[in-house]
């Protein structure tokens, strides 16, 4: 558990550098230049994952709370618009004229439907810690850059991209979540 611990801790603390440690960061860059950062950064993100990845499987569940009976379908419901979120943030979509941080919305959608399906300790500490790192992230950012500017409209043809994108990820997860979390989605 130690590990998924360190790896989440250390995913979220690495994001929050931009937003709640800019003297910090600003320093870093100018000690190793920006391209040094960059890399180091990097680093810090892909030992966070494999953290997370190796905590993950080497963590029996150990049941925290119970789920709702429901629990499982709304996960599998509440992905789906995860993934459409996640994908508009990267693109010029109307989605982002309704939703300030949509990567991270989807974030939480996602971590909030896990939690509803899985209520053993390492569910709680990765998608629970993923989506309060989520949260805070989009606090910390709205302080940072101010009032939100709302992007002008962009033609509704371009909405169907992440739609697609987001429909064409959930089917390829439904097959492949037992071999990235070692979990199927339906038994």
């Amino acid at each position: 558990m130690i590990r998924l611990v360190l790896g989440v801790a250390l995913w979220s603390g690495v994001h929050l550098i931009p937003t709640t440690a800019r003297a910090l960061r600003s320093r870093m860059i100018e000690r190793l230049d920006a391209q040094k950062y960059q890399g180091l950064f990097a680093l810090a993100i892909l030992s966070s994952l494999a953290l997370i990845v190796f905590g993950w499987r080497s963590t029996p569940p150990v049941p925290v709370y119970a789920v709702p009976a429901w629990g499982r379908v709304a996960a599998m419901v509440l992905v789906l618009p995860a993934l459409v979120l996640f994908v508009a943030s990267g693109l010029e979509t109307n989605i982002k004229r309704f939703i300030r941080h949509p990567q991270l919305t989807g974030l939480i959608v996602w971590s909030v439907g896990h939690l509803l399906a899985n209520g053993e300790s390492r569910s709680l500490v990765l998608f629970g810690g993923l989506g309060l790192w989520a949260i805070v992230a989009i606090a910390t950012i709205n302080r940072r850059d101010g009032e939100w500017k709302r992007p002008p409209p962009t033609p509704w043809i371009g909405d169907l991209k992440p739609i697609g994108a987001g429909a064409i990820g959930y089917g390829i997860l439904l097959f492949a979540h037992p071999y990235i979390a070692g979990v199927a989605v339906m038994p």
